[in-house]
């Protein structure tokens, strides 16, 4: 099942609340950290995805044509 942008931010903040934890083991704290920091990475991929929609879309001017955005 893929997870909603909504999903993952929420995910994400439940990472970091755990990392938050000084009661944390290392080994737990590594894990925990290498699952946000991947987290955070899709996150970015898809804002930077809406961000160039945005764009495309702005650039059309008065004619709201949506275009889908190929990365070269």
């Amino acid at each position: 099942m893929k997870l909603t942008f909504e999903k993952k931010l929420e995910k994400l903040e439940q990472i970091i609340a755990q990392l938050e934890d000084p009661s944390l083991e290392l080994e737990q704290s590594a894990k925990l950290f290498e699952e946000g920091l991947a987290l955070s990475k899709e996150l970015s991929a898809q804002l930077d995805e809406v961000k160039n929609k945005v764009e495309i879309l702005k650039k059309q001017g008065a004619e709201l044509k949506l275009e889908t955005f190929e990365e070269d």
